[in-house]
């Protein structure tokens, strides 16, 4: 244990350090970050990254565990993927949108032939944001109804209506947001709203409460349930086998659209193309962008139904962005999927969930009184930390900030000195290492996490 997280602590490599405090001035001088305060931030100078790995302009290598913001699934400058953002700039940088042009045909297909059987028309945007955005007007343009229901532990975005159809707390600062959102409370076993005593429970107190949330909204003014497929940022929540089929039906029943949003769990994070797939599912919209093409150019979007394309065959969709299905972002959407084809990191990333992160996380739970739960699919992952196993309270308190989050700073801070970029939020842990990463090495950044728990113990009562 102790020479994994030295070596990996240790290791650095050559980089050219043209001049390697001016980016760092420039930053600190003219960028305001998302979500930061800028007189407080001091963002890491990454000057280069290659697979899962990634460098400072201090030469120090890290193990991106995170794959930047659960995007960078092929791994850093995958060199396919590179050559055919390269390709296409001596191509056709750039097209108007109302222009077809070969790459954005192309991923548009090829996102059809992964996507669940009966989704094959794609609206194309920037980012998951907008894709959500779109996904809640065509719902309400559909079925004319104006009501949407999303799950108070969800995060859908930062632009006006995903914020608004967001339930945590990074809402709050927006409101009050755009009308006709309306809230449901999702499952969640280890801190189950309905007192389950297991899992079975929980999926039938849930969807119980759903039909009865849809009831007293009203279910001729519902146009939507927008729902992520895996909860994200809110904890990796993976729902009770039967729970997803169970919205489909309450969706089928009173003629919802039912809107999965796999932005950030869509292309092989969680071992299926689309994590709906694990339970045989099918939505009527899939909201997508990160995996899709790894992050390397912006891009988005909607997969849609036969149904809801129809609504539009002869009505024009009152919607639209300059940069839709940009020819690069398409052109590295192509190679992506090529990659993911090619590598078979679907099946990789399953692989690794079952076989390697599992196990191992399974035992930390045994070993450190930090750990009160893990969950989690294909290479998608939470570590949820407690100050006690009994009582389960949570290491810092909900939306806790300041000296309220020392404990969770301390933690991470403790993961980078050994070399591992890590994703914190809230209480937890997330784990999402490019799919690309091999056994060994994600072995080693697990041996890292369990040395770091070591800090994370010193906080608990017990």
């Amino acid at each position: 244990m102790r020479e994994v997280v030295d070596s990996v602590r240790e290791s650095t490599v050559d980089v050219e350090r043209a001049v390697p405090s001016q980016a760092r001035r420039d930053d600190r001088r003219h960028i305001l970050h998302s979500w930061s305060s800028h007189a407080k931030l001091e963002p890491t100078v990454v000057v280069g990254a290659q697979g899962v790995h990634f460098v400072d302009e201090e030469g120090r290598r890290w193990l991106d565990f995170s794959s930047q913001l659960v995007n960078v699934n092929v791994g850093h400058q995958h060199p396919r993927l590179v050559e055919a953002i390269r390709a296409q700039a001596d191509k056709l940088c750039t097209i108007a949108p109302y222009h077809a042009n070969e790459a954005t045909s192309e991923a548009a297909r090829l996102i059809a032939e992964v996507a669940p059987d009966g989704l094959d028309r794609v609206f194309f945007t920037n980012g998951g944001a907008e894709a959500v955005e779109n996904a809640i007007r065509m719902a309400r343009l559909h079925t004319g109804r104006h009501k949407i229901l999303t799950a108070y532990r969800s995060y859908h975005g930062a632009t006006a209506g995903a914020i608004a159809a967001s339930g945590d707390p990074r809402r709050w600062p927006s409101e009050p947001g755009a009308p006709g959102i309306a809230r449901f409370w999702g499952p969640y076993p280890y801190r189950s709203s309905f007192h389950a005593a297991n899992e079975r429970e929980e999926c039938e107190r849930a969807l119980a409460h759903l039909a009865d949330t849809i009831m007293v909204e009203g279910p001729k003014t519902i146009a939507a349930i927008l729902i992520e497929s895996v909860v994200g940022a809110n904890g990796v929540l993976v729902p009770p086998d039967g729970y997803l089929r169970g919205v489909r039906e309450l969706c089928d029943a009173h003629g919802i659209v039912m809107i999965a949003d796999e932005v950030m769990v869509g292309f092989g994070r969680c071992g299926e193309w689309f994590a709906v797939d694990h339970w045989n599912v099918v939505p009527d919209l899939i909201t997508f962008a990160k995996g899709v093409n790894s992050g390397y150019v912006p891009l988005g979007g909607v997969i849609m139904n036969e149904a809801i394309s129809a609504t539009f065959a002869e009505r024009a969709y009152p919607g639209g962005l300059t940069y839709a299905g940009h020819p690069l972002a398409c052109a590295a959407a192509v190679a992506c999927i090529g990659i993911y084809r090619d590598e078979d990191l679907v099946t990789h990333a399953r692989r690794l969930g079952k076989e390697v992160i599992a196990p191992a996380l399974l035992a930390m739970l045994e070993r450190h009184p930090s750990v009160g739960d893990v969950r989690g699919l294909g290479a998608f992952w939470a570590i949820e930390l407690v100050r006690d196993t009994t009582t389960r309270e949570p290491m810092v308190p909900f939306n806790a900030a300041g000296a309220d989050n020392a404990p969770m700073i301390e933690f991470a801070n403790a993961c980078k000195q050994y070399g591992l970029w890590p994703f914190v939020a809230s209480n937890r842990l997330h784990l999402a290492p490019p799919l690309v990463i091999d056994e060994a090495t994600l072995r080693d950044g697990l041996a890292i996490i369990d040395e770091a728990l070591s800090v994370a113990d010193r906080h608990c009562s017990s």
